[in-house]
C-alpha cells in the first residue's frame, strides 16, 4: 500500500476504534459501503488503515478542507453508519481532526 502524501495545507480525520466482541450483523457490509462511498465525496484524499495485535483500528482519513468532513458526516448513509456504530458495532471510538499546515519525510528508495 503507497503511503498517502497529499501537499499541505489539507485535512486529518483520525479514528481510533474497538469493536464490540457481541452483535456484528452487518458490520462488514456497513464498513465496505462506507469505503465506497466516502471515495466519492468532494474534498477526499485518501485513507490509511491498520489494526494493532489487540483488534483497535487506527484510521486516517485525508480531507482537502474543513467543508469537505462537515459535508461527509452529514451525508445521510453515513448517518445511519453512525447511528448503528453507537448502539451495536463500536465498544468505544474516538475521532480527532487536525489541520495539517507542514508536512515532511524521508524515502532512501523513493521511486
Amino acid at each position: 500500500m503507497a503511503f498517502i502524501k497529499p501537499e499541505p495545507p489539507y485535512y486529518v480525520v483520525i479514528i481510533n476504534s474497538a469493536l464490540n466482541d457481541g452483535d456484528l450483523d452487518g458490520y462488514a457490509a456497513m464498513d465496505e459501503r462506507m469505503a465506497e462511498l466516502g471515495v466519492q465525496q468532494p474534498g477526499y484524499l485518501g485513507r490509511e488503515s491498520r489494526t494493532g495485535a489487540d483488534g483497535r483500528e487506527l484510521t486516517v482519513l485525508y480531507y482537502k478542507d474543513a467543508e469537505s468532513i462537515r459535508a461527509w458526516q452529514q451525508h445521510p448513509e453515513h448517518l445511519e453508519a453512525q447511528r448503528l456504530g453507537k448502539e451495536q458495532w463500536y465498544a468505544d471510538y474516538y475521532i480527532e481532526v487536525a489541520k495539517v499546515e507542514r508536512a515532511y519525510g524521508f524515502e532512501r528508495n523513493p521511486g
